[in-house]
């Protein structure tokens, strides 16, 4: 992780997104403890943990890798972010996490670093909905050149969005190794805890690779083994963005007509891509301001 690009968001978040410390507690999570028990989960930890174990179930089995998927896992993601945020509010918890300082210290980087790579994502995905606007018209107008442009345009996305997949699996690799010891009565606190890292690199990084295999499909190679690796990597890509290589500088009419009618249908899917990680972006912001009024009071 770039540690300047980390800085300027510790920045932004200090002094442009409101406290969370005075955000009421739903009524329904009252507790009369002054602990979270061992014996018995707390309602909020038990809905994070049907919310993990969903994600771990969509992650495990897709039955396709289509845009769709991907938007569910997306938008489980953010109510997993937001049942965080509700169990972050509750005075036991902060309570817990005040004797863990280190755990809390090491989210608060994660989950910076969790920002700064979605505040990229929220960028690349704002390049890629204008170059694939500019190629749709190039198609109409049959411009050979800019058809070459938009090719072109996607596979550098297709780097970029490559690395933002290293950056979310340098995370989850230095939050396992510096895991703390914690008390018996912290430890279901503290899983949950890891496995929401977890989830969020393993949904991350299921978006940011499927994005960018797809997008890498464009490059053509006659090279048998590069054909036969470029096969393998397919199957993790979306397969509404595979149309994309479809897209070529000499076209037939009736090939322009099919490609036009693909592109217009895979417009749609980044829009919805888009909004649903501008969701996640804003949960992980929530959720990261809540620690840090952890850490601080």
């Amino acid at each position: 992780m770039n540690p300047r690009m980390v800085a300027g968001f510790r920045r932004s978040l200090s002094f442009n997104y409101p406290n969370h410390s005075n955000k009421p507690n739903k009524k329904a999570f009252h507790v009369r403890s002054t602990s979270l028990p061992c014996d018995r989960s707390h309602p909020l930890i038990a809905q994070l943990k049907d919310g993990l174990n969903e994600l771990k179930t969509w992650a495990s089995k897709p039955e396709t890798r289509t845009s769709a998927w991907l938007c569910d896992g997306l938008t489980q993601l953010k109510i997993v972010h937001e049942s965080l945020d509700d169990l972050l509010q509750l005075p036991q918890t902060r309570e817990s996490l005040h004797n863990h300082s280190e755990l809390v210290e090491k989210l608060l980087e994660d989950f910076l670093g969790f920002v700064d790579v979605y505040g990229i994502f929220q960028t690349l995905i704002l390049t890629l909905k204008e170059e694939h606007s500019a190629a749709q018209v190039a198609l109409r107008r049959k411009d050979e050149s800019k058809i070459a442009s938009y090719v072109k345009a996607l596979r550098k996305l297709a780097k970029e969005m490559n690395k933002l997949v290293s950056n979310m699996q340098y995370c989850i690799g230095k939050y396992v190794l510096v895991l703390p010891q914690q008390s018996i009565e912290d430890t279901e606190l503290v899983e949950v805890l890891k496995d929401v890292i977890e989830v969020t690199v393993l949904v991350s990084v299921a978006l940011f690779n499927g994005l960018s295999v797809s997008m890498s499909s464009t490059k053509s190679s006659c090279s048998w083994l590069a054909k036969k690796t470029k096969k393998v990597k397919l199957d993790e890509g979306i397969e509404e963005f595979s149309k994309m290589s479809l897209l070529r500088k000499k076209m037939e009419s009736e090939e322009v007509k099919m490609v036009s009618k693909k592109m217009h249908e895979l417009e749609d899917c980044i829009g919805g891509i888009e909004i649903c990680g501008q969701k996640v972006f804003r949960s992980l912001i929530n959720a990261r301001v809540s620690l840090l009024n952890v850490y601080t009071q």
